[in-house]
């Protein structure tokens, strides 16, 4: 069996094989190909959006995706966000002893995938190994740079007012409660996969027919209560959900009852929360339903203006409460 030694991070020929039969091999373009120290990128004059993120998920392979699909998903989701339109990422690979390469070549093949579809290149990366038990299998790290077109305006926590509606793409908590479902083997018989999705498109679509987009995010970590929590703080506006609107599988649900955990709160990775002008919602909703990744697309809450920066949830027995930023660690290890 071909693993992962210590000698493939040692810089010398193993290093040199592995870049090359796998990185270099399955993210082939110009740009990585100069194999510098720096890739060096050309006439670049536009407003520039950067991020960066880790990716440390257990277990690496999931239904609905893996690490390496992640890793890209997750990057050029960052970016579509603020406006931009991803261009390059790179990567960095914590790799432990003992890794099969064969895995490492299905994650690396799983991103050059991801990548290749949405048209973003992969320009530069780095390779480390660790001794066995030192790490969790593999680790990766990126950076992604994206361009904001001069005609797209920044959007921006401070641009909302009151009577802006908030929209979902779709069902909140699946990732996390997958997640959750493969790493601690509970045996519900259920079919829930993994949102991992790039949102680029989608967010093209909307920025197009619609100038009065204020504010878009991805609720990730801490899923769409703290996401709004975040957004509330910022913006110094509140925001009043309505719980019959909110799209949640009744799997995840169910599963959620169960195990005591508030699919509110759970982890997405394929959802967007779009806070957009009262006149444009309806548009902005019909858009993104023409879209497979919004096509569950809903609008369910409203900016108020009541001076508390607080996010309120009206529930279906017609009662009213705040709900406030996750405390702790949910499910840790989520992505």
């Amino acid at each position: 069996m071909d693993i992962i030694t210590m000698d493939h991070g040692s810089g010398g020929k193993k290093t040199y094989d592995l870049i090359n039969n796998i990185f270099y091999k399955y993210f082939n373009n110009d740009i990585l190909l100069q194999q510098g120290d720096s890739s060096i990128l050309k006439n670049i004059n536009e407003r520039l959006a950067v991020t960066t993120d880790s990716f440390i998920i257990k277990p690496i392979f999931f239904p609905g995706g893996d690490i390496g699909k992640l890793s890209i998903c997750g990057t050029v989701n960052d970016l579509a966000v603020v406006g931009a339109k991803p261009k390059y990422i790179t990567v960095g690979f914590i790799i432990e002893e003992g890794l099969n390469i064969k895995t490492l070549k299905t994650i690396v093949k799983s991103m050059a995938k991801e990548a290749g579809e949405i048209g973003v290149k992969i320009i530069a990366g780095d390779t480390k190994v660790v001794e066995r038990g030192s790490g969790d299998k593999i680790f990766i790290n990126t950076t992604g740079i994206g361009i904001i077109e001069e005609n797209h305006r920044l959007l921006g926590c401070n641009n909302i007012i009151k009577g802006d509606k908030v929209i979902i793409n779709g069902t909140v908590g699946d990732h996390g409660m997958c997640i959750f479902n493969e790493r601690e083997a509970l045996g519900f018989d259920v079919d829930i996969r993994s949102d991992c999705s790039s949102l680029n498109e989608l967010m093209k679509d909307i920025l197009d027919v619609s100038d009065n987009i204020k504010v878009m995010r991805d609720p990730t970590r801490g899923g769409l209560g703290t996401t709004l929590n975040e957004i509330t703080q910022t913006s110094n506006k509140s925001i009043v959900l309505n719980e019959r609107d909110i799209p949640i599988k009744d799997e995840v649900n169910s599963m959620g009852e169960m195990l005591g955990f508030d699919p509110l709160y759970m982890a997405n990775e394929g959802k967007v929360i779009v806070i957009v002008s009262d006149d444009d919602a309806k548009k902005v909703l019909e858009e993104m339903r023409k879209n497979p990744l919004g096509k569950d697309s809903k609008i369910i809450g409203e900016v108020i203006d009541d001076n508390r920066s607080r996010v309120y949830l009206k529930t279906k027995i017609a009662g009213t409460r705040i709900l406030n930023m996750l405390e702790g660690e949910l499910v840790p290890r989520i992505c």
